[in-house]
């Protein structure tokens, strides 16, 4: 009984972590097209309808789906996530429909179906665009009837569920090319959130630099304030294909870096300094390295000279030949050139 207890003890405590996570709050945004989701999302939380969230690979649709539910009248239950592009059609359909014990081979035991979990909750299913004909089939009649069939069994179950969707493809032009079911994307299409890339409101991105900072400050330890103008500028300037993820992710990266109190260029990922390079730039000032540094390919005799100049200070090497600091050490390891001055005498 004990353990039973600190079992649902923990549960509860999940739970509420899980609540606080997906709290409208966390959705950061100022623009009027994040003002837009922000009200779409109240609506919907306050009904029952089925939700379709539409929006490019990391723009926070599941934190969508989670913030829905969380503030629903079904939040006292945990949401239940299946991901539709992760199982091939035949696990999938397990995975949401369950199965009787000898329903095929290796059913050793009766499953309950993600479907059946989800009773007086939430499912969200993302990716809903790439389910086969048949779990369309499926999942039509489970919108329709509110009732599932587990595999190898005919008894129908009802299932007191709240369905939310979301996909990064444009299903009006699935249904027009014929990949998918026209009935279906009107039964899932009845609330439909766009969520906007972060190239379409850039004016947030301040905002969630400032989230994202705070929270690997948490998570680090590091007392990192904020990022430099010029990190803001290069984020600013940025088309992000990644969206909000690329853009945590770029922080998460900078952190590993950083050894100061403030993001600076050198910590922030090649790639984007990259795109920024094969961009027309300003006429450097005096502070600048001469052009002879600016060369895409350094020389080892170049390199070492940069280091005794700078002291062996790698960040400085980094500034003075405009790329990153890992790209530095990419040149000394290549050069086999050691990482400590004292080490070269």
């Amino acid at each position: 009984m004990t353990a039973l207890h600190a079992a649902r003890k923990k549960a509860e405590e999940a739970s509420l972590r899980l609540g606080e996570m997906h709290r409208l709050d966390n959705i950061i945004g100022q623009g009027n097209s994040m003002r837009d989701v922000f009200i779409a999302v109240k609506m919907a939380a306050a009904s029952e309808a089925t939700v379709l969230v539409q929006g490019e690979s990391g723009t926070g649709k599941e934190l969508i789906a989670g913030a829905i539910h969380y503030n629903s009248e079904r939040k006292h239950k945990q949401m239940v996530t299946v991901n539709c592009s992760a199982l091939p059609e035949t696990l999938l359909e397990s995975e949401l429909f369950g199965h009787i014990k000898g329903a095929y081979t290796g059913a050793e035991r009766t499953r309950l179906g993600r479907f059946e979990e989800a009773t007086d909750s939430t499912i969200f299913l993302d990716e809903i665009g790439e389910l086969s004909p048949l779990i369309q089939v499926k999942l039509l009649r489970v919108l329709q009837e509110r009732e599932i069939e587990r595999i190898g069994e005919s008894v129908k179950r009802k299932v007191n569920i709240r369905v939310v969707t979301a996909t990064h493809q444009n299903l009006h032009e699935l249904v027009r090319q014929g990949g998918f079911r026209e009935d279906l994307y009107y039964r899932l299409n009845v609330f439909p959130i766009k969520v906007p890339p972060l190239r379409e409101h850039k004016e947030d991105i301040p905002l969630l630099v400032s989230h994202f900072i705070n929270k690997m400050k948490r998570k680090t330890g590091k007392q990192v304030v904020d990022a430099s103008h010029e990190v803001m500028h290069l984020f600013m300037s940025h088309d992000w294909p990644g969206n909000v993820r690329e853009l945590e992710n770029a922080i998460e990266h900078a952190f590993v870096l950083c050894t100061r109190d403030r993001l600076e260029t050198d910590d922030i990922p090649e790639s984007l300094l990259y795109r920024r390079n094969q961009q027309p730039q300003p006429t450097p000032k005096s502070t600048r390295p001469s052009n002879s540094w600016q060369r895409k390919t350094v020389s080892k005799e170049a390199l070492l000279t940069l280091l005794e100049e700078c002291d062996w200070n790698k960040a400085e090497v980094a500034r003075r030949l405009a790329v990153s600091r890992t790209a530095v050490w990419k040149y000394m390891k290549k050069y086999a050139i050691p990482l400590q001055q004292t080490e070269t005498k």
